[in-house]
């Protein structure tokens, strides 16, 4: 099945991405999105998305519970590619884009506040 290609501004503008490299980003950026919340949480840092909170509770592990949460995110992806969504999923890959940098932002500033006397 063919499928258009995706712009990440206006067309004929940036960078066009094929949906499945598309998709392929938005994995990425959810691998990138762990990585940091697993960071946060070794630096004794809050969680502060409710619905991450909430599946760390329930599972009783922050690790089950975010891998549960990213695991879901990847199907919505995946249904997104396959059923044609790109603008959805381009939208999604722009969000986490951002928020894996404020992740970061975050971080270094709390491990910052953290290593003040």
């Amino acid at each position: 099945m063919a499928h258009p290609q995706v712009s990440l501004q206006g067309p004929g503008e940036g960078i066009s991405l094929s949906p499945a490299r598309a998709f392929l980003v938005y994995a990425y950026l959810q691998a990138l999105d762990v990585l940091t919340t697993l960071a946060f949480l070794m630096a004794r840092l809050e969680e502060a998305n409710p619905l991450v909170r909430q599946a760390m509770a329930w599972t009783g592990s922050p690790l089950y519970g975010l891998l549960l949460v990213k695991t879901a995110a990847l199907v919505l992806g995946w249904v997104c590619w396959r059923t044609g969504r790109l603008r959805l999923l381009e939208r999604a890959n722009v969000f986490f884009a951002i928020l894996v940098a404020w992740n970061l932002v975050c971080l270094l500033l709390g491990l910052g506040r953290a290593m003040q006397p």
